[in-house]
C-alpha cells in the first residue's frame, strides 16, 4: 500500500513523528488503528442500547 499525503500532511505527521520520538511510519499506523477503532463505535453503541436493558436489574442489584 502506498499512502500519499500533501505537503501540508507530511510535514504534520513529520512534526509529530519528531516531536514523539517515533517513525513518520509508526504515528500514521496508530492514526489508523485509532480511526479504526473509532469506526467500529456505532456497532458497539447499538449492541449496548440493545442488550443493556435486558439486564438492567442485575446491574442495579450489582451496584448496590
Amino acid at each position: 500500500m502506498t499512502l500519499r499525503l500533501d505537503d501540508r500532511e507530511t510535514e504534520a505527521l513529520r512534526a509529530c513523528a519528531k516531536r514523539e520520538g517515533r517513525s513518520m511510519q509508526e504515528v500514521a499506523r496508530e492514526a489508523v488503528r485509532e480511526y479504526a477503532a473509532r469506526a467500529d463505535r456505532p456497532e458497539l453503541d447499538r449492541l449496548l442500547d440493545e442488550e443493556l436493558p435486558r439486564y438492567a436489574d442485575a446491574l442495579e442489584r450489582l451496584g448496590q
